[in-house]
């Protein structure tokens, strides 16, 4: 596809796709794709300052289509999925580049189940791209309102799937917004549930999204769980899909590990049903600890919306990436952070044990990631030449560790990935294929 990645469309405001007359296009391309008689669209939005350019515009382009708008401002991207549903809506949208600086921002879709388009209906959204906007005669056209109850109707579901015995009033939690779409939410839902909270990331101003705060920048977080002796962190990621976690000892809980205590209390419920789901970047300690609880473990492609469908094939009911993308298939089906970070509560509650107890049976093989710039798009794994070059690493690796290389679907970046037993050897590997990789893109 030329336009879509794996979680939407995402570049740099004012570049390419990201420009208010894209913006109008793809808006009136998807309607005409998604709602060719007209209905309803659901916008939301996280807090760049650009969101309210491409929020105009893709309102235009919906409206000139024949759809009626419902702007709901600031909120998570998990919100539209679930208020789709609620609203009856035809579609959702999401102005927002998650865990990006607020110079990006992206547009990410949603069918009017809730869940991420599919591949082939992207494509279609984008062979339209090729024709005329329509415009609707006067008569026929959408109309837009404001929707101030959004957020607190988002809010009340997150609270119904919290299940834990008693509420959080013993409970210290720093709470970090990435000063994004969860900045009032989030504290709120922890407020009513009488835990005692700090908050912080929670004052975005259009430009901090993100900025040393959130789940790609946890350091603050974790210094002030120590500082004041909080009982846990949690930190979610500019849209509010992600959550990582920190532990009483400051300790950082990325997906991998919360997919593993959320798999465990289902299991010992009798609520867990087919097998857990992860991807490719899951850590091999996820694998072999799910092992030795007999819990069958799969792997999909990186993105949420492939653990989704793997999930509905195989009747699972809980799937995530390391990221911290998280599905919880009996509460929603969608990434949500807030969502996620209730269960691990809940899980705390139900147990009484504190979370470093609760993964100390995960033992996780050193992971070591490095990005190549590509902004030329070379296709990698079409080389002959790198091909080469990783198939000879992975016969020195053979069966102690995993070679995982990537093109993102965000970012004009090639991953490569080596995971393994020894922390000096993975370290070294990854340093020479990404040297190696880099030159031939070169």
């Amino acid at each position: 596809m030329k336009y879509f990645g794996t979680d939407g469309i995402r570049g740099k405001v004012g570049h390419d796709t990201m420009t208010a007359e894209f913006a109008l296009r793809i808006a009136n391309a998807s309607a005409q794709v998604l709602a060719p008689n007209g209905g309803t669209v659901l916008i939301g939005k996280d807090t760049r300052i650009s969101g309210y350019m491409f929020e105009s515009a893709l309102e235009a382009g919906f409206v000139s289509a024949g759809m009626d708008v419902k702007l709901l401002g600031p909120i998570p991207t998990p919100a539209i999925a679930y208020l789709i549903k609620k609203y009856q809506a035809n579609l959702g949208v999401v102005i927002s580049a998650s865990h990006n600086s607020f110079y990006d921002n992206g547009i990410k879709f949603f069918n009017h189940l809730g869940t991420k388009l599919s591949d082939e209906i992207q494509i279609k959204i984008e062979d339209y791209l090729n024709k005329p906007t329509v415009t609707r005669n006067s008569i026929d056209l959408g109309r837009a309102t404001i929707d101030s109850l959004a957020r607190e109707r988002y809010q009340e579901f997150c609270m119904s799937t919290y299940d834990g015995e008693n509420n959080l009033e013993k409970f210290k939690i720093v709470f970090d917004g990435a000063n994004g779409s969860g900045y009032k939410v989030g504290p709120r839902i922890f407020n009513d549930l009488d835990a005692q909270i700090l908050s912080i990331g929670c004052s975005p101003n259009g430009k901090n999204i993100n900025e040393n705060c959130g789940t790609t920048n946890p350091a603050l977080l974790q210094q002030t769980v120590r500082a004041i002796g909080a009982n846990v962190g949690i930190a979610l990621d500019g849209d509010g899909d992600r959550v990582i976690m920190v532990d009483e000892t400051g300790a950082l809980l990325d997906g991998d590990q919360l997919l593993y205590i959320l798999a465990l209390d289902l299991k010992s419920r009798g609520k867990l049903t087919g097998p857990v789901v992860g991807t490719i970047m899951s850590n091999m300690g996820l694998e072999l600890a799910l092992k030795k609880e007999n819990i069958p473990f799969l792997r999909t492609k990186v993105g949420d919306r492939y653990i989704l469908e793997m999930l509905r094939k195989e009747g699972g009911n809980i799937g995530g990436e390391t990221s911290g993308h998280m599905i919880c298939m009996d509460h929603a089906e969608t990434g949500d952070g807030l969502i996620t970070a209730l269960q691990i509560l809940a899980i705390m509650i139900r147990t009484g044990k504190p979370l470093s107890e609760l993964t100390k049976n995960l033992i996780k093989f050193p992971q070591i990631t490095e990005n190549i710039n590509n902004k030329n798009n070379f296709d990698v794994e079409k080389s002959k030449e790198i091909m080469s070059v990783i198939d000879e690493a992975k016969k020195q690796l053979m069966d102690s560790g995993r070679i995982i290389l990537r093109s993102s679907g965000t970012e004009p970046l090639v991953r490569i990935t080596v995971e393994g037993e020894d922390y000096k050897y993975v370290s070294q590997l990854t340093k020479q294929l990404a040297s190696k990789v880099s030159s031939i893109i070169s």
